[in-house]
């Protein structure tokens, strides 16, 4: 998708996908992966116990909180891996309803020091952000190529065209995801696009 909106040598390995509609916490075995996903993030800690000991991270409880409370209508996702065995790992493409189906948002926010993500913190960005629309013209976007041995089973939930551009190059932005509206998504309007924060409690 990169190379649609800007061309460049990029491998394309075989990705496989999944789906799901989440319980309180689901625990299952994805690739190098073992996955979390959570409706309630306070549930994490005892599910962990799940997983097993050499991909089982030590999460900062004030990290699951913040989730908690800023983002109550969410499932959280935590994928837990051998740095072992990182270079093999293929990506995981998750497919869900939307909650606001007018405005698009792509997560953002930046804790890499395993805390709560601070929103008054400007921090360096280094990201591709790319969009699409099943609601979109034939002739908007850019056609993206994939590999001709990719399962129809995964080529059916890939768009046929994205938009996008490369926030980074030392670039610093306030803490906070990217969002469009799907108004300004459609008439290919980037420069709509915004850096957003959740709700402050």
């Amino acid at each position: 998708m990169v190379a649609a909106v800007r061309p460049i040598a990029v491998a394309a390995d075989e990705i496989t996908w999944m789906s799901g509609e989440p319980e309180s916490v689901q625990v299952f075995e994805h690739d190098i992966y073992t996955v979390l996903l959570a409706t309630d993030p306070t549930a994490i800690p005892a599910a962990l116990q799940q997983v097993p000991s050499h991909r089982r991270p030590d999460l900062d409880p004030d990290l699951l909180r913040f989730y908690t409370d800023h983002f109550p209508d969410h499932t959280i996702a935590v994928c837990c891996f051998d740095n072992a065995d990182a270079q093999r790992a293929k990506p995981l493409l998750l497919w869900y309803p939307p909650l606001d189906p007018d405005r698009l948002t792509v997560p953002a926010l930046d804790s890499h020091t395993g805390a709560a993500p601070d929103l008054d913190a400007v921090v360096p960005v280094d990201h591709w952000v790319l969009l699409s629309t099943d609601q979109a013209p034939s002739d908007w976007g850019e056609s993206v190529d994939y590999p001709e041995n990719m399962r129809h089973s995964l080529r059916s939930f890939l768009p046929a065209a994205v938009v996008g551009q490369y926030y980074g190059g030392g670039d610093a932005l306030l803490n906070g995801d990217f969002t469009i509206s799907h108004s300004d998504l459609l008439a290919g309007d980037l420069d709509r696009v915004e850096r957003c924060q959740p709700t402050r409690r």
